[in-house]
């Protein structure tokens, strides 16, 4: 069966802006961590779909506001996170809970605003929810509800496994040059760890393909186009996490004994949050492992890693030694998909011919219906 996904729709800039406008600002986007934002005054900055976002801390509330000084639109948090007031280092003004400027230095010398223009100006908030440990937002001045696009036993789990998550993080980011739905495609095509990663990740893990017949029915051809109502409850059948393939062995390294693992199933754990979240434990509970595929153009696409181990018993010295081998361990399996991806990329052109796709590609396949009525329709 051929894929309904052209060309055109990994090397465009109008479907890229299309996919900004329709899909990165209407959907809920990961953030980052909430333990990232425990303190007053922390913060966290994103570009979601072109958009500086900042989510700070104001004395244990947290508020998501465009990243823009009302007064010449410089930034107002230029670091991916850190600690410090809502305040811009342009010409000082401070902003508070409600996103409005409390403090213009020399207001009354220099800008000498009406008060009822003073009482107007408020920074552009956007919609915030906290699941466990993941802190996700919304661009959309009216947002679907949250369990609109993720299923409750989705987030359940979510919930439960992030609320595991130690608060000692290590983090980085990779650049790669393949479009950010290669990246969807990939996470779920459980044929290709065999031959991609067959030296490393398929050496422990079992992965298995199998074949859905219902879900096969739902994405065929036959099953037609959906109504709107219709989409919006296929949106939720993207998203999926729990045990995934089984471990070949599970080591019983030394730190381990230092952690409270999540769960007891010696199993892969996959969480994929669509449209660009992939959470892992490769380990049965304990470590994870945290991929947000942003889109950056067409062609590039930044994965932002994150790795944790179980939350501690107790602070051990070796602790950030985990955390790197952690990172290495895992670098190596991303770097083997980045490294397909951009292969995949750079062999794009735009007479080339759509992909044929099997059976146990039909999530794939249902995706691509969802989104090509939405990325290329009218609406």
């Amino acid at each position: 069966m051929r894929s309904r996904m052209s060309p055109h729709h990994y090397l465009s800039g109008e479907v890229f802006a299309r996919e900004r406008a329709k899909l990165f600002r209407k959907l809920w986007i990961f953030a980052g961590l909430r333990t990232m934002l425990d303190r007053h005054n922390d913060f966290i900055t994103r570009d979601v779909a072109g958009v500086p976002v900042v989510v700070q801390n104001f004395n244990g509330d947290l508020r998501a506001f465009e990243n823009l000084c009302l007064h010449r639109g410089a930034r107002l948090q230029w670091e991916p996170a850190g600690r410090r007031p809502l305040l811009c280092r342009y010409h000082g003004w401070g902003y508070n809970v409600a996103g409005a400027p409390e403090n213009i230095p020399l207001h009354d010398e220099l800008y000498r605003f009406a008060p009822a223009e003073r009482d107007g100006l408020r920074l552009r908030r956007y919609a915030l929810t906290v699941v466990g440990n993941l802190v996700f937002i919304n661009l959309d001045p009216n947002p679907m509800p949250f369990d609109e696009q993720f299923a409750p036993e989705f987030i359940a789990s979510m919930a439960s496994s992030s609320n595991a998550y130690d608060s000692e993080v290590m983090m980085t980011t990779f650049r790669g040059r393949f479009n950010w739905k290669l990246a969807y495609e990939n996470l779920r095509d459980a044929n290709h760890p065999r031959f991609v990663h067959a030296q490393s990740l398929a050496k422990n893990v079992e992965f298995v393909a199998r074949v859905d017949p219902v879900l096969d029915a739902a994405a065929s051809d036959a099953a037609g186009a959906q109504p709107p109502a219709g989409r919006d409850a296929t949106l939720r059948r993207f998203s999926f996490g729990g045990p995934e393939a089984v471990l070949g062995k599970n080591i019983a390294y030394r730190w381990r004994e230092n952690v409270r693992r999540w769960g007891v199933d010696d199993a892969y754990f996959n969480w994929l949050a669509y449209p660009n979240l992939h959470i892992a434990s490769s380990d049965g509970g304990h470590s994870f492992t945290i991929e947000h595929h942003v889109p950056v153009s067409p062609d590039r696409t930044d994965i932002e890693i994150y790795w944790m181990t179980a939350k501690k018993k107790q602070d051990y010295a070796s602790s950030s030694a985990v955390l790197a081998s952690l990172m290495h361990g895992s670098k190596r399996v991303v770097g083997e998909d980045v490294q397909v991806m951009e292969a995949v990329q750079a062999g794009l052109h735009p007479d080339a011919p759509a992909g044929t796709q099997g059976a146990y590609e039909s999530l794939n396949r249902l995706v691509e219906r969802w989104y090509t009525a939405l990325v290329d329709g009218d609406a």
